[in-house]
């Protein structure tokens, strides 16, 4: 524990001196409206009530010019009752027929369509917040901040919507109520920014933004936040399951189970910034499926969270920005060589941990508790599971505890700690404890911004002794035109075990550095933008300090006024095998092909064509053509996806690794298939087919979903499971599941 209080230390001594000035204090500001009347919330704006409200209108481009004039005209009105915030938007465009609306599913992304969102940063501390938007179909997305600049687009909220279209574009009402919100009573102010995207021009506007960047460090500010009321501040969320599963064959599980299921949610605000959540019974039939993946590499893979109750206030779990760093952003920019689990290693707390097996399947939570939430400067978390048995992998029930405490200092920085205790797939003991801190400034001079970030996390795992550690130091200019780059450092020693986290790789240290420069041309160009730059990684080992991997890359991006995309990258792969690497087995065990043990060079060149997601057909592509170790691969595939109304949805994902080696030939291939139907905005059904011919399994999910309104929903959802064992294109069933549920929120 000496090196943990030694690297707290470090932490913690440069915080004097990294002091900055409020930001904040010469942000644009308005006084919001106090009225007691309620607008009807639909899609009209034709109450009186809104001639009363305050009236916004100054809004400037961000992209593609920052602070040049809108090509359309908005008008946004905004007061508050008691009970809610009340927005309306009224978005004036010239070509109200060129208006693209092609979402009509609810809560999907709305990122092909024109949209307007409303932003609250309901504590004013630049760091966290609420998204609430809405196209032109009266479909609703929201989502909140888990960190200053990335939000999490699973989060969802209780709160009202609708829209409208007519002659002179569209327009938009929301009704957000403040128990769907946390924030502090005494605080008269909050950050507060309006957003709109006209998609035919690719043109994003803004009230208030700063080096194109719309998240809270660069919000306005709202004042005169008095008397609002949270009622109770309770909600009941019942739901209801009746499920039906088979599975096929003659083993010891085949058979049919049916059950009949209640589960109950509990969420409770003790304060309007602490909130309490219980839930019994939790059920996770309705979550989406995951993307199948095939693993062509030696370190694992990472599935993100997609369930509901582990999602509500996952913002407060974040821990020292890793996963955030290595995904190439929209502007093109970023460490495309650090990707996917290599980014999420070290993650001290992964949710996916809790109420899944290590082979993913399903192991019943009885019962939950989170509280989460604000006390003065401090964001708080704290969780406890009570998993049941997995007597598949013979591992018996236990409680799962997860703390999180973060300290908000200077004007856009945090230091904070995490602890967690047990380990839901296993019976061995296991604690960790870490500390993070983020340094932001978001107010230099031209507009730039500087970001560091500095942790280290400590675990003690029955049966391992010594090199438990892990730290991480990164410095980074994250600017969105002209000169960015970013430098991180990780080590993790080989015992390092976090039972309740997510680690790819042990016992390395490795390093990555990305530069480059966003230029952007005037508005009579062809291309909008485009970024050259040059990015590398290396990892070594702990043990002897001999290289295990390593990549360099020089990219180029280019963007076009539409948003059409096109990226091209050479690199230069070393790898170093201390065992033979056996990189594919037949699913029938028929042969497999092994890699020596071995360093290996080689050279690939990557070209990645995108056209822009407004359009009725749109695809993504890539070709990665070279060497691979000792051998050669073609490496191609598309993303394609048809909208010929606002109605229907059809996608095709095609993926396949062509590899030549001495040890043999083989192909990787993946498919997908989606067809996606709404109705209506309460209404849809979607479907999704998935296959691979490693496994040679194939996977089929059907989901009918009802969304009468928020916080109300029902679904049906069919699963359906089959494998070519032999492989001679005759699948044979392995399993079926058919799910009803229904979840209804009771608000008090």
């Amino acid at each position: 524990m000496n090196k943990i209080a030694f690297y707290c230390l470090l932490i913690c001594l440069p915080l004097k001196g990294l002091a900055q000035e409020a930001g904040y204090l010469d942000s644009k500001r308005f006084e919001m409206a106090s009225l007691s009347e309620e607008a009807n919330i639909d899609g009209v704006m034709d109450e009186a009530i809104w001639q009363q409200a305050t009236l916004i209108t100054d809004l400037h481009q961000m992209n593609p010019f920052e602070y040049a004039e809108p090509s359309q005209r908005t008008e946004i009105r905004i007061y508050y009752t008691e009970d809610a915030v009340f927005v309306g938007a009224r978005l004036y465009d010239e070509q109200p027929e060129e208006i693209i609306a092609q979402v009509l599913k609810q809560n999907a992304s709305l990122s092909s369509d024109d949209w307007f969102v409303v932003q609250f940063d309901t504590y004013l501390d630049r760091r966290s917040g609420y998204r609430f938007g809405a196209n032109a179909n009266g479909v609703r997305w929201d989502a909140i901040f888990k960190n200053p600049t990335d939000v999490e687009s699973n989060w969802q909220g209780v709160w009202q919507g609708e829209s409208s279209r007519d002659e002179s574009g569209w327009v938009t009402e929301m009704r957000i109520p403040f128990q769907t919100l946390s924030f502090d009573p005494e605080n008269t102010q909050w950050g507060i920014n309006f957003l709109r995207n006209i998609k035919r021009n690719n043109e994003r506007i803004a009230w208030s933004s700063r080096n194109r960047q719309d998240n809270p460090g660069q919000a306005g500010i709202a004042t005169g936040m008095t008397g609002m009321q949270q009622g109770v501040g309770l909600d009941v969320v019942a739901g209801l399951t009746l499920r039906r599963e088979r599975l096929f064959g003659s083993g010891p599980t085949a058979g049919v189970d049916e059950n009949f299921e209640p589960s109950l949610d509990l969420f409770y605000k003790v304060t309007p910034s602490l909130n309490a959540a219980l839930t019994i019974n939790t059920d996770f039939s309705a979550a989406e499926v995951d993307n199948r993946q095939v693993n062509l590499t030696r370190f694992s893979l990472f599935f993100p969270e997609k369930r509901d109750f582990f999602l509500r206030d996952s913002d407060i779990f974040e821990f020292g920005q890793i996963g955030t760093y290595g995904f190439s952003s929209g502007n093109g920019s970023g460490n495309s060589t650090l990707q996917g689990a290599s980014q999420q290693n070290a993650r001290p707390f992964f949710s996916r941990r809790l109420g899944l097996s290590g082979s993913g399947a399903p192991v019943d939570i009885q019962v939950g508790g989170k509280l989460s939430g604000r006390v003065g400067n401090f964001n708080v978390g704290s969780l406890l599971i009570s998993q049941d048995d997995d007597l598949l992998n013979g591992v018996e029930a236990s409680e799962i505890f997860v703390g999180r405490v973060v300290r908000n200092v200077l004007s856009e920085s945090q230091v904070g700690v995490i602890l967690t205790d047990g380990d839901p797939q296993s019976n061995l003991d296991s604690t960790l404890i870490g500390t993070d801190f983020r340094y932001r400034n978001s107010q230099m001079a031209n507009g730039k911004i500087i970001e560091a970030n500095a942790w280290v996390q400590k675990t003690d795992t029955e049966g391992k002794q010594g090199d438990d550690l892990a730290y991480s130091f990164s410095l980074s200019s994250p600017n969105n035109t002209g000169w960015r780059g970013t430098t991180v450092y990780n080590r993790v020693e080989q015992n390092f075990d976090p039972a309740v986290g997510f680690i790819s790789r042990t016992g390395i240290q490795d390093f990555a550095v990305d530069g480059g420069y966003i230029y952007r041309l005037d508005s009579g160009s062809y291309l909008r933008n485009f970024y050259v730059g040059a990015e590398g990684y290396r990892a070594e080992l702990l043990s002897t300090g001999q290289l295990s991997s390593e990549e360099l890359g020089i990219r180029i991006a280019l963007f076009n006024q539409k948003n059409d995309k096109l990226f091209t990258k050479i690199v230069r792969k070393r790898e170093v095998l201390l065992n033979d690497f056996t990189i594919f087995s037949a699913s029938d065990g028929s042969r497999s092909v092994v890699i020596p043990a071995g360093e290996y060079e080689f050279y690939e060149w990557l070209f990645f064509p995108n056209s822009a997601t407004q359009r009725e057909f749109s695809s993504t592509m890539n070709l990665q053509i070279g060497e691979y170790y000792n051998g050669d691969r073609v490496q191609l595939g598309f993303n394609s996806t048809w909208r010929p109304t606002r109605q229907y949805e059809f996608g095709l994902n095609y993926s396949e690794n062509s590899i030549k080696l001495p040890a043999g030939d083989f192909k990787v291939r993946l498919i997908s298939m989606k067809a996606n139907v709404a109705f209506n905005s309460k209404w849809s059904w979607s479907n999704f087919l998935q296959y691979d011919n490693v496994s040679e399994n194939m996977g089929f999910n059907s989901r009918l979903n009802w969304i009468p309104e928020s916080g109300q929903q029902a679904f049906l959802v069919f699963n359906y499971g089959a494998q070519d064992t032999d492989k001679d294109n005759h699948f044979t069933s392995t399993n079926t599941d058919l799910s009803l549920k229904f979840t209804y929120t009771f608000r008090y």
